[in-house]
């Protein structure tokens, strides 16, 4: 467990799934600059960051070569950690092939599973989403196979213009890889994620679970715990603010500037 504690007048903040690069490099750059002008706001107050994976739709680290793009977004980051501002990333399943870029480049901590925090008094359990609970077996299959050593060390092999080329082009059109069974909407009870979180739940009691992946914002309340889905910045530009007294979901509002 991680514990954070923060003064009064700082505020922990939450997103997930934007999915830069998709489908093309112009329209990305579009919501790119709103994730920008969105961290520049929160930047006044801010006591700690959390990117709860598929930041980018596909990412690929090669020995000596990172994927090109997202120029805007990695140097906003960078700032903002050389400024001492505590970045924590989850690893989804668009961006499973991370490696440790981002530790040694921007000093972000980078996590490949859930991982429990205790913030200002109350437990977190936090993490992207996919592949966990019952079902999806397609995509936990799948899951096996790319984060396998073997099948990086032979992608590695590929020339980065055809294997980025090639991935960008099973991410946005293989199912298998996006973890569908997980983002169909059944209702959140139904979902594999909440399934997921009760059996935890009874595995040891925490206040909050934030989770991305469905692209559905979701604040759902029970009774002894509150569950946070992040929803996603391509359609609903959704984060999670959390300040000494609540959790709030909230929207972007000024996401059509």
């Amino acid at each position: 467990m991680i514990t954070l504690s923060f003064s009064e007048t700082k505020k922990v903040y939450f997103a997930s799934d934007q999915h830069f690069g998709a489908p093309s490099a112009e329209s990305s750059r579009i919501r790119e600059n709103k994730f920008i002008k969105w961290l520049n706001f929160i930047e006044k107050d801010i006591g700690a960051l959390f990117l709860v994976g598929d930041l980018f739709d596909f990412w690929f680290e090669y020995k000596s070569v990172v994927p090109k793009g997202f120029v805007r977004i990695l140097g906003k980051l960078a700032s903002m950690s050389d400024n001492g501002i505590p970045i924590y990333f989850f690893v989804g399943n668009h961006d499973l092939w991370m490696e440790d870029y981002f530790i040694t480049e921007l000093g972000i901590q980078v996590f490949h599973k859930p991982q429990e925090f205790y913030i200002n008094g109350k437990s977190f359990l936090i993490g992207h989403g996919d592949g966990l609970g019952p079902g999806d077996n397609g995509y936990k299959r799948m899951k096996k196979i790319f984060t396998n050593s073997i099948s990086k060390f032979l992608f590695r092999w590929i020339h980065p213009d055809i294997g980025v080329k090639l991935a960008q082009y099973l991410s946005i059109n293989n199912k298998l890889i996006s973890g569908d069974d997980n983002v169909i909407c059944h209702g959140p009870e139904k979902e594999i994620i909440f399934k997921y979180i009760l059996k935890k739940e009874n595995e040891k009691s925490r206040n909050f679970y934030v989770f991305g992946h469905t692209h559905r914002p979701i604040d759902l309340p029970t009774e002894k715990f509150r569950y946070i889905n992040l929803g996603d910045w391509i359609n609903h530009y959704t984060y999670a603010e959390l300040t000494l007294d609540n959790l709030l979901l909230k929207t972007w509002k000024s996401h059509n500037d």
